[in-house]
C-alpha cells in the first residue's frame, strides 16, 4: 500500500506505470487492477470554475486514507493499492486523485476501488475552496453524491 499527498501536479499513467514496474514480486498474483482517475470539472453548482484550492490536515489525512485501504484489503482481499492525491492549488482538467488496486479477480477490483474513492470523496479530511466567475471565492460544503 502507498499513500501520497503532494501540492506538485502528476501525471496518473506516469505514476501507474512506475509503480506497477516495482510490483514485480507481485508478479503472477494479480489477476485484476481497477484504477479511478478524478480530474477538476471547470463548473460546480451551475457556476464556472476557474481553479480550485485544496487542503488537508497533514498526518490525520494520510491516516485516514490508510485506513480506508485497509479496510479495503480486508473486504476484497487486496493485494496492493496505490492513492496518489494533490493538495493546493488547482485548474480544471489537473488530475486530483489517482486510486489503484490489485486483486485476484475483477469483481474485488471494482468494488474496492469504488469503495475506496467514494469513503476518500466523502469522509477524508479535504477542504476545497473554488474560485468562481468575478474571483469570488467559496468553500464546497458539499461534495457530489456517487454518480
Amino acid at each position: 500500500m502507498k499513500i501520497v499527498i503532494d501540492s506538485t501536479s502528476f501525471d496518473p499513467w506516469r505514476v501507474l506505470d512506475d509503480y506497477q514496474k516495482n510490483m514485480s514480486d507481485l508478479d503472477g498474483q494479480y489477476g485484476a487492477t481497477a484504477v479511478f482517475i478524478g480530474t477538476m470539472r471547470d463548473f460546480n453548482e451551475g457556476d464556472d470554475v476557474s481553479e480550485m484550492f485544496l487542503e488537508h490536515y497533514p498526518g490525520m489525512t494520510e491516516r485516514h486514507l490508510e485506513n480506508i485501504c485497509l479496510q479495503a484489503t480486508g473486504e476484497y482481499q487486496l493485494i496492493e493499492s496505490l492513492v496518489v492525491h494533490r493538495v493546493g492549488a488547482i485548474k480544471p482538467n489537473d488530475p486530483i486523485v489517482l486510486v489503484a488496486v490489485w486483486t485476484a479477480h475483477r469483481k474485488q477490483a471494482f468494488e474496492a476501488c469504488r469503495e475506496i474513492m467514494e469513503d476518500l470523496k466523502s469522509k477524508a479530511p479535504f477542504w476545497k475552496k473554488e474560485q468562481i466567475a468575478g474571483g469570488e471565492d467559496r468553500w464546497v460544503e458539499k461534495n457530489t453524491k456517487g454518480y
